[in-house]
């Protein structure tokens, strides 16, 4: 009878490869096609683990001492030779050099290469036992909290308060989501995940730094904007966003001019959902000349999920910045910095008429800017006119 031959084994590298693209957002079968194993060999690894990456071992990498460098620090030592010296020596920090020397150094006062290479590799090792799997009193009374349905937060809390006095009795609420999660750690039951707020029995990854729920659709990202944008040598060129009222239910438009810091805001009494942006933007544009409005950037707020109708009704294009990027937006967030004066946070935005939006405008648009020369933004708009219609 022929022997059937298995897949192989799947190395460290290709589940260290998959448990990073987990992190850094992947789905599963993204992280399984890089890591070059099965969707279902990707599947128990995850189901294995509880859905948290596990301490994978991984090859030498250099960032531990090695045995030959600590005979040189005993050598180097012997010699009268300073831990900078030392450190100098081995391309090593300082500290590493300082940690290592006082580690290893024994009762009699002298430092022990081979013994301090030894310590060292046992407090390496891996696993080690979890502590709720040890310490059998601090697990019963995270099994009692957790059967309350108490959160593992609210119960490494409680600890602190009732034991404030035992170190033994803590906690953290990390390592009680990975007694539940991981059960090969051998500490808590995993039915007692049914007490959490979610219920989940594995531990969902982040969504990637990249990734926004709820995208916004046909966005134009502003690595595609003109490069005359960046410049500022043709006008032109807007910068948007909002500035929010008290708990987000209200709001003020902001229109910047990139190259003459020229303000505009947008009046937006009865809400500010994505219809009500376009119209108010919309009708803001419209009472400049069409050579004054090239495109408009924004960041990737629902505000904006309008946009594609905006750009066929008045032919400018709209820009998206980068997640978490306001420095691609520099100058909307400085003015929004000048704005707050005249409307702090935490107030509501709505009961400001659309005469008083303007006559902020008009005060923030006559202050001169040492980056306009000394010249203020009405002055610089107002060549830009003349200019247009020569």
């Amino acid at each position: 009878m022929a022997m059937v031959v298995g897949r192989p084994a799947a190395s460290i590298e290709a589940r260290l490869r998959f448990w990073q693209c987990r992190s850094d957002g992947k789905t599963r079968l993204e992280a399984a096609c890089e890591a070059g194993v099965s969707l279902g060999t990707a599947r128990r690894w995850i189901v294995a683990s509880g859905g948290v990456r596990p301490r994978t071992p991984v090859p030498p990498s250099g960032r531990f001492l090695s045995l030959e460098e600590r005979e040189t620090i005993a050598e180097m030592l012997t010699g009268g030779r300073s831990k900078s010296a030392i450190a100098r020596e081995l391309g090593r920090d300082r500290s590493t050099i300082g940690r290592e020397i006082e580690r290893g150094t024994n009762a009699r006062g002298y430092y022990s290469p081979g013994a301090a290479d030894r310590a060292a590799k046992n407090r390496a090792k891996r696993p080690k036992d979890a502590k709720l799997a040890v310490a059998k009193r601090l697990r019963r009374f995270v099994e009692d909290k957790l059967k309350l349905n108490w959160s593992p937060r609210q119960i490494s809390k409680a600890l602190i308060r009732q034991f404030p006095d035992d170190e033994t009795m803590r906690v953290s609420h990390e390592t009680i989501y990975l007694a539940l999660y991981i059960q090969s750690r051998g500490a808590l039951k995993r039915e007692l995940a049914g007490h959490l707020r979610t219920g989940r029995h594995l531990r969902r990854g982040h969504k990637r730094s990249d990734e926004r729920r709820g995208k916004i659709p046909g966005m134009v990202n502003i690595s595609e904007r003109p490069a005359e944008v960046a410049d500022r040598a043709i006008p032109g060129h807007w910068e948007g966003d909002l500035i929010l009222g008290a708990n987000n239910a209200s709001a003020i438009g902001t229109l910047v001019e990139r190259t003459t810091r020229f303000v505009m805001l947008l009046h937006l009494p009865n809400g500010h959902t994505a219809e009500q942006v376009a119209a108010a933007m919309a009708a803001k544009i419209r009472e400049l000349p069409a050579a004054l409005v090239r495109s408009i950037t924004w960041d990737q707020g629902k505000e904006m999920s309008r946009h594609a109708q905006f750009t066929v009704d008045t032919g400018v294009q709209v820009y998206f910045c980068d997640p978490h990027s306001p420095w691609q937006r520099g100058t909307n967030e400085n003015t929004n910095g000048l704005l707050r004066q005249y409307f702090p946070k935490g107030t509501d935005l709505s009961v400001h008429s659309e005469k008083h939006l303007r006559r902020v405008a008009d005060e923030l648009n006559g202050r001169p800017r040492e980056t306009l020369d000394w010249h203020n933004p009405a002055e610089k708009l107002d060549e830009l006119l003349v200019a247009t219609t020569a």
